[in-house]
């Protein structure tokens, strides 16, 4: 079976190694092992489907997985009545009925026994399919610390003795926070990957999504849960406008506004309606609610920054962060001038410095404060800074163009 353009290996290995985990890990309930032996099976898989694809790739995964536990536990002269039953084990290729396993292992990840920059990590890797490098980028720091942060993880769920199960309902109630910013974390390296060739990956928003869904519905009384798919959804509708034919990133004031989903606007905003004045309102709820506001705008120019505003004062008081702050800074340079945001960056360069995101948005109100060689300097260090080739072409259009000025 040759392998379709539109389907990229790594996409289809990112979407199908949760699942092979969670099949793996409700089997044999030993999760450091099962996911030492998916990792192995992906890296054979990429080795042999980019020239030729599997019929049936989930269980050729499972397959060669399951074999890879056999070894291990053979070299570890595991007990033979084990070996024999793990190498009988017929797997589904279908989906499996009991329930969902991605959201299942979410929730293993997720173990109190674990602290929770170990549940982040270990549930990005093992759910989100995220690279040990792309994790520590997110965390800012250095990819070693990361991976040995990953290894103690799944040697803490093993010490712990977790069962590949749904905790019950007060249980699960301590670990939803972890599981809700693991998947907002999800969707945002789907939404602006980190790095790489293109500036959106929407396998991971795609799965983020459903994912969030499959929450929704285990815990439908979850306010944030609501709010956090409300989120993705408002977000998620602006993606066939993100981007021009060549890949080159657009500006959410420069959009055309025609091509964003309206059945994902719609349901965010109704999903965002559902959950607003049923108590205080949380930090994916007050984000959802400024996604709102853009969306409500049929214009850039008719856009209620006050509003925005507004949110993001809330926000700020609700959950401060440095990120908060630099989105609040653009708010605030829309409400009261550029340079009045300017100053909101001052101190942000210790929690930011690492990322292109700070230079870009100095940059930007550099420029509209008219500070053309400034903000040239910023777009620069900024282009520097990303992985993102999309992202890097974006910001050496905006020097060339403050060379212009």
């Amino acid at each position: 079976m040759d392998l379709p353009p539109e389907a990229p290996i790594e996409d289809l290995l990112r979407t199908l190694a949760p699942q092979v985990l969670g099949v793996l890990a409700r089997t044999h309930g030993q999760f450091d092992a099962c996911e030492d032996a998916v990792q192995e099976a992906l890296l054979e898989a990429s080795l042999r489907w980019p020239t030729a694809l599997p019929d049936n790739p989930r269980a050729w995964l499972m397959t060669v997985a399951n074999r890879r536990l056999v070894d291990m536990w053979r070299s570890e002269s595991a007990r033979r009545v084990r070996e024999e039953r793990a190498s009988a084990i017929d797997f589904p290729a279908g989906p499996v009925p009991e329930a969902d396993d991605t959201l299942t292992l979410m929730f293993l990840c997720c173990h109190p026994a674990l602290s929770a920059p170990s549940q982040l990590a270990l549930t990005l890797r093992a759910v989100g399919g995220l690279t040990t490098a792309e994790i520590a980028s997110a965390f800012l720091v250095p990819e070693a610390t990361m991976g040995q942060r990953i290894s103690r993880a799944k040697q803490g769920i093993q010490k712990a003795g977790a069962t590949f199960t749904l905790p019950p309902a007060s249980e699960r109630n301590a670990r939803l926070g972890v599981v809700l910013h693991v998947l907002y974390l999800i969707f945002n390296e789907g939404y602006a990957a980190s790095s790489g060739p293109s500036l959106q990956r929407e396998e991971l928003t795609t799965e983020a999504i459903r994912v969030t869904r499959l929450l929704v519905a285990v815990a439908p009384h979850e306010l944030e849960a609501v709010g956090l798919l409300a989120l993705m959804l408002l977000t998620d509708s602006r993606r066939a406008a993100r981007t021009l034919p060549d890949g080159t990133p657009v500006p959410l004031a420069e959009q055309d506004r025609s091509l964003w989903n309206q059945e994902q606007l719609k349901e965010g905003i109704a999903l965002l309606s559902s959950v607003l004045g049923r108590g205080a309102a949380g930090p994916y709820q007050l984000q959802a609610a400024i996604a709102a506001v853009h969306a409500e705008a049929a214009a850039d120019e008719q856009t209620d920054w006050p509003q925005i505003l507004a949110l993001y004062t809330v926000l700020d008081a609700v959950a401060p962060s440095p990120v908060v702050t630099l989105n609040r800074a653009v708010a605030v340079a829309m409400v009261h001038g550029p340079v009045t945001g300017l100053e909101l960056l001052i101190g942000l360069d210790e929690a930011l410095g690492r990322t292109h995101r700070l230079d870009a948005v100095r940059g930007h109100l550099l420029e509209m404060a008219g500070s053309y060689a400034e903000a040239r300097a910023a777009y620069l260090s900024a282009a520097k800074k990303t992985a993102s080739l999309p992202e890097r072409k974006y910001l050496m259009g905006k020097v060339a163009r403050m060379d212009e000025q």
